[in-house]
């Protein structure tokens, strides 16, 4: 009996180491993918870290084109207010002859609209 127990414990040793092997093999499976996960995360915070002054830069390069484009457009929008405003005045001086030269031929103006009256008024 003493061959037969020595087999049996033999096979029933060899099924144990198997069955550790498989353990140890699923264990190494589950810590190889944590880390790899690990890795995975890392690379990508270092690569938004190495990032960060890269998109600061295109960041504040972004900015200035606006800051530029937005210059011209109020550079444009201030000469053409200018402009109105000396074309508002001649328009002014000019109806203001006519209607001079038409009251000194005795005729009636029609009397101003609201607007050109508030003007004529305050000058805004």
């Amino acid at each position: 009996m003493t061959g037969a127990w020595g087999v049996a414990a033999g096979i029933i040793g060899s099924l144990i180491a198997a069955a550790a092997m498989v353990g140890a093999a699923v264990f190494t499976s589950r810590a190889t993918k944590a880390a790899a996960r690990l890795t995975s995360e890392a690379q990508r915070t270092t690569a938004a870290v190495q990032a960060e002054p890269n998109q600061r830069a295109e960041d504040r390069a972004a900015f200035e084109a606006i800051k530029t484009e937005l210059r011209a457009e109020l550079t444009t929008a201030r000469d053409e207010v200018r402009s109105l405003r000396s074309l508002v005045r001649s328009l002014a001086w000019y109806v203001d002859e006519l209607t001079g030269v038409m009251r000194r031929h005795r005729i009636d103006p029609p009397p101003p609209p609201a607007r050109v009256e508030e003007y004529n008024r305050t000058g805004v």
